[in-house]
């Protein structure tokens, strides 16, 4: 009963905390306000340690999104994860993730921002080696590791901000954004955002983390770890106006998107599927947010975490249900078992291709009405719609696999009923997958955006979903003679379902030769030369004398005779001589 408590306390105070949140922002965007607290912990002498809080609409909107998907993460993990170890020890850390979030979300100092953004750092390792096998903790320190670069940009960057004489940097960010050093710091809060949402060249942890427990992928991946990254940018935009760097940040992410949308459709693991998918949308809002449109990329982010929250959710039921079976060819059918489930996984899937009158129509398809309004080049245009084909792609790939080909007996299927606790936090996330959309896009803009497109460009997303609905169908059914052709194109099937050798190249392309010389090293220094000269040599010259004072000591009577024979020899022939 005592883990049930737990859960339950951390359920109310979540969901609570979740209702103030929305009323509170409710009245900021109706006042137009915007609140900045500032306290004063500790005055010591001439030092003070204070604490500011920055609440507007904006990070009140998306507290309230991070407290009800952590609350009904919680609710679910109440049996999901009930057989498991140490389920107390699992929502404290949750919880914490949680705060670490809430810092990140409120502070306007640079500082405090940090502390959150290293809580969530430290406590997502926690969470990823939490089945603590060897692939757990592989995942865990990519993880960690790639997030660190982040934290020394963001402390590099504590370094400019003294040029100003503080850290709150929404004091003088406004009017600073020409002056040198502002562009530095703008740079780095970018590179640092890059590695938190894993746009290329750190995508490679992203897909790695899936080794942690469903519900903590759940979180991670919808609105907390990897959109710390995008929602830093968020708050910086005043500087990402007139950056020559942002053209290369539009580049890499979509070029992230591109990747990701295609390495999904080779991908057989339910969970990095969803995973993969997620970086595809992290460079969506990574792009948009480089051509100037944060809040088309704050609207994206919102409702993203609702749908892949609930994606995570209905793929944690249906491992679950598949005796811990995680690969899509080994599933089929599972509609009949499942319904519900089905109905979840279904819409949130159907919404991430942003079909009309869902939660993710309403944001996907203005980013890319916007795309096609803006001064772009060909390339960049092709990448956006070709990812948005590509997600039509996978997702109906995934869909054939799971629901409507035949069943694949290799698992033995758990053939009971659903479970109600389950459903009953899926069916939170559900509703807010279908009205979110609606409901934020009349609520957070001030006037609608109006854009006027030719039919053909106005169309243009419905003929790519289209052309991605028919493709993921046709290679969901293809049969052992079609399969056959891939072996042609072996290489090229190689690199793409290896992230474009991502997760190599982060790895032991950056290691491989620091580790060779320190084996180098080790061989000849450590178990060469200062072996010899050094400890184990010293040790054979004195096992040697101590071997020698050995036989002495054991033999003593012989010895001293021996000598005293020695000895009075010696002096005879030198009385004669």
């Amino acid at each position: 009963m005592k883990n049930y408590s737990l859960c339950f306390i951390s359920f109310f105070f979540l969901f609570f905390f979740k209702m103030i949140n929305f009323f509170m922002m409710i009245y900021f965007i109706m006042e137009n306000m915007v609140l900045f607290l500032k306290g004063e912990i500790i005055s010591f002498n001439s030092m003070k340690i204070g604490m500011s809080v920055l609440l507007n609409w904006m990070s009140l909107l998306f507290m309230k999104f991070v407290s009800l998907i952590s609350s009904s993460e919680i609710y679910y993990k109440k049996k999901n994860m009930k057989s498991k170890l140490n389920l107390n020890r699992f929502i404290y850390l949750e919880l914490m993730f949680v705060f670490s979030m809430m810092l990140l979300i409120i502070k306007p100092n640079l500082i405090k921002i940090l502390l959150g953004w290293n809580g969530l750092g430290l406590v997502s390792y926690c969470l990823v080696i939490y089945y603590q096998n060897l692939k757990s903790y592989k995942a865990g320190m990519l993880t960690a590791l790639s997030n660190r670069i982040g934290d020394v940009l963001i402390l590099l960057s504590f370094a400019w901000m003294m040029n100003y004489g503080s850290w709150n940097f929404i004091y003088y960010m406004n009017f600073m954004s020409d002056d040198y050093s502002m562009k530095m710091i703008s740079l780095l809060i970018i590179i640092a955002a890059m590695t938190k949402s894993a746009q290329i060249p750190f995508s490679s942890w992203l897909p790695a983390a899936m080794a942690a427990p469903t519900p903590v992928s759940a979180l991670v991946h919808s609105s907390t770890l990897v959109t710390a990254g995008v929602y830093l940018l968020i708050r910086f935009n005043n500087l990402l106006v007139s950056m020559y760097f942002l053209k290369f940040l539009l580049l890499l992410s979509s070029l992230t998107m591109m990747m990701a949308g295609i390495c999904a459709n080779y991908e057989f693991d339910l969970k990095k599927i969803i995973a993969l998918s997620t970086l595809s949308q992290l460079g969506l809002m990574m792009s948009i947010l480089s051509m100037g449109f944060f809040d088309l990329a704050f609207f994206r982010l919102l409702t993203h975490a609702m749908f892949k929250a609930l994606l995570f959710m209905c793929a944690g039921v249906i491992i679950h249900m598949t005796n811990n079976n995680q690969d899509i060819r080994m599933m089929g059918g599972i509609s009949i078992f499942v319904p519900l489930t089905s109905l979840c996984m279904n819409i949130s899937n159907l919404s991430l291709c942003g079909i009309p009158f869902l939660a993710g129509f309403y944001s996907k398809d203005m980013i890319l009405e916007m795309v096609g309004m803006s001064n772009l080049n060909l390339f960049v245009f092709y990448l956006y719609y070709f990812s948005t084909g590509l997600t039509m792609f996978y997702t109906i790939r995934l869909l054939m696999y799971l629901m409507v080909n035949d069943f694949n007996l290799t698992v033995i299927y758990n053939l009971w009923d659903e479970d109600y606790i389950m459903l009953k936090s899926m069916m939170i996330l559900l509703f807010m997958s279908l009205i979110s959309g609606s409901f934020l896009s009349w609520m957070i803009f001030y006037y609608p955006y109006m854009i006027y497109l030719p039919f053909s460009l106005k169309m243009m997303v419905i003929y790519v979903t289209i052309i991605g609905l028919v493709m993921g169908y046709l290679v969901s059914n293809m049969e052992i003679y079609s399969l056959n052709k891939f072996l042609l194109t072996y290489k090229m099937s190689y690199f793409f379902v290896m992230m474009w050798f991502l997760p190599s190249l982060s790895t032991y392309g950056l290691n491989y030769y620091f580790l060779k010389l320190s084996q180098n090293f080790y061989k000849n220094m450590d178990m060469g030369w200062s072996e010899l000269y050094g400890g184990q040599g010293l040790y054979e010259i004195v096992k040697k004398n101590s071997l020698i004072y050995y036989f002495y000591q054991m033999n003593n009577f012989k010895i001293y005779l021996f000598s005293f024979i020695l000895w009075i020899l010696l002096i005879i022939t030198m009385i004669m001589i």
